[in-house]
This record gives structure tokens, C-alpha cells and sequence, in this order.
């Protein structure tokens, strides 16, 4: 059995859009070349069958999304794939083609979340257009994310989040009222192969936040880790700084980092429900996970 449920892969840190809820980054922006992609691919080899191509950046800006599917095929790794959706139409031939692609991940909260002059209904036609046209042709899993319920914390913006839900009830075309569903439970199957899941904002960790908690489990390390686009590999998908970095991938074998001190101190940590790291005790996403 594989050693990781995921395997997460930045393939560039640059994103089209402004999320008042991201984090933003100060690393070097880039793009991962396809020969590099390879490279990872390569080398995760038996650690995992499933790839997210997610951290930071917009997936769909690199122009090497169709190598990077076809090589992920060719290894018999299935790709799963989170983007803000405003690029769907550039690449939904693409999408749907591959036989790579096992999800896609739309955070449909991003729009909301900026001051782009993104046209609302153009952008929602296009997302829910994609939607059916994959759940057609292919076998694709498309998953709707609403990530931005208030809390005690947090105010998220979701006034559009009743015009969203009406419009995918009535595009999808359900036999069910989605707003009463979603009384009752925040992940809804809204047709075979087709989800919407609602969750409360979330604060990034953030090594200069104030300690949110050191009682702590996450799967870092466990079920996923992520590589950045410069190589560097880091516990989990939330480390958007690399401030946790285990080694490079370019220049390591995934072994020797994930069994490196510092990765093995951060693992038997997690296993005693104990943060070792200071990031981890700043992290709102570990905190609502550890409810």
C-alpha cells in the first residue's frame, strides 16, 4: 500500500486572483516545467496514487497542464486538481480528454472574495457548464467548495452564496430543494459525480500569529505532503511559505526526507496530538479539524 493518501504539487505559485482569505506568498514566482513535473513524478513513484495539483497559484496559468496530465497517465497516477474556476473554459477540452484527471476542485468562494471585474454571470455559466459537460463525456468527479461560513472568529463574504445555490439547483436541474439539503448537512451529492461542500473560513497558519493551540493532529506527513514548485517538500498543503521544509525533491530521494529528524519529530508529534513545529500551532484549518 502506498505510503500517502495525496501527494500534494504546486505547479506554480502565481494565481490570477487577489483572495482577501489567501495568504499570498513571497517566495520567488515561477512555473514548473514539464521536465521538472517528470522528475517528481519519478520519484513519488509507490508513494502514492493520487496527485493534487494545489498549494499556492492557479493551476490552469501553466501552460503545461496537458504534459503534466499526459505524464501523470502514462504513470498510472490519477490527478486531482483545485482551482478558482475563472480559467475553466481554457482548458476544459483538456480536462475532459486527458483520462488523467480523477477531480476537480472549484472554490466557487474565490469570486466573492475579490474585486476583480470578473463578470459574475459569466463566470458561474462557464464553472456549471464545465461541470456538465464533464459529467457527460468523462468520469470526472467535480466538486463545488462554498469555504466561507462565518464563525466566531471570522467573517467571510457569502453574500452571493443564495444566488450561487439557486443557480446550480436550477442548472443542474435537481429533483431536490439544495437550500433544505443544506439545512440539514454541508456536503451534498448533487447528481453521480457532481458535489457541493459548505465549510466555515479558516485563518492560514501563520508563524507570527498568536499560538492557536499546541494540542494539535494532522495528517501532514501521514496522508499527504506537499512539493512546492522550486522542489522544496513540506508536511502539508497549508505551509504556503515553506517555512516547514524537509528537503528538496530535485536534489533528494523522497525517502531520505520523509524520514529525516525533523519530519520524523513532526510525525510522532501528531501521533501524541502534540505541535512540534510553531506554524502548526498557528493553524485555523488544524484547529477546525481537531473539533
Amino acid at each position: 500500500m502506498p505510503r500517502f493518501k495525496k501527494i500534494y504539487i504546486e505547479t506554480t505559485n502565481i494565481c490570477n486572483l487577489s483572495c482577501n482569505f489567501c495568504p499570498k506568498t513571497s517566495r520567488e514566482l515561477g512555473f514548473m516545467e514539464a521536465y521538472e513535473f517528470n522528475n517528481i513524478i519519478e520519484k513519488i513513484k509507490g508513494y502514492t496514487n493520487y496527485i493534487y495539483l494545489h498549494l499556492m497559484g492557479e493551476p490552469f496559468l501553466n501552460k503545461n497542464l496537458e504534459s503534466f496530465l499526459r505524464i501523470a497517465k502514462e504513470a498510472d497516477i490519477k490527478v486531482n486538481i483545485t482551482t478558482n474556476g475563472t480559467l475553466i473554459n481554457n482548458v476544459r477540452d483538456i480536462l475532459i480528454e486527458s483520462g488523467a484527471v480523477r477531480q476537480i476542485n472549484i472554490s466557487l468562494h474565490s469570486f466573492e472574495a475579490n474585486e476583480s471585474k470578473i463578470d459574475f454571470n459569466e463566470y458561474l455559466n462557464n464553472v456549471l457548464n464545465f461541470i456538465k459537460e464533464a459529467n457527460e463525456k468523462s468520469e470526472i468527479i467535480c466538486a463545488l467548495r462554498l469555504w466561507n461560513m462565518d464563525t466566531e472568529e471570522l467573517k467571510a463574504n457569502n453574500g452571493l452564496n443564495s444566488e450561487i445555490i439557486k443557480r446550480i439547483e436550477n442548472t443542474l436541474e435537481l429533483d431536490f430543494s439544495l437550500t433544505l439539503a443544506l439545512s440539514e448537512k454541508k456536503g451534498i451529492k448533487l447528481k453521480d459525480r457532481i458535489y457541493l461542500n459548505m465549510a466555515e473560513k479558516f485563518s492560514w497558519p501563520d508563524a507570527n500569529l498568536s499560538l492557536i493551540s499546541e494540542e494539535v493532529f494532522c495528517h501532514g506527513l501521514r496522508d499527504q505532503i506537499g512539493i512546492l514548485v522550486d522542489g522544496t517538500v513540506v508536511p502539508c498543503c497549508l505551509d504556503s511559505e515553506g517555512k516547514i521544509a524537509l528537503g528538496n525533491i530535485f536534489e533528494q530521494s523522497l525517502e531520505d526526507i520523509i524520514t529525516s529528524e525533523r519530519a520524523i519529530n513532526i510525525y510522532d508529534g501528531f501521533s501524541r496530538r502534540v505541535a512540534v513545529e510553531d506554524l502548526c500551532k498557528r493553524c485555523g484549518y488544524a484547529k477546525r479539524r481537531f473539533k
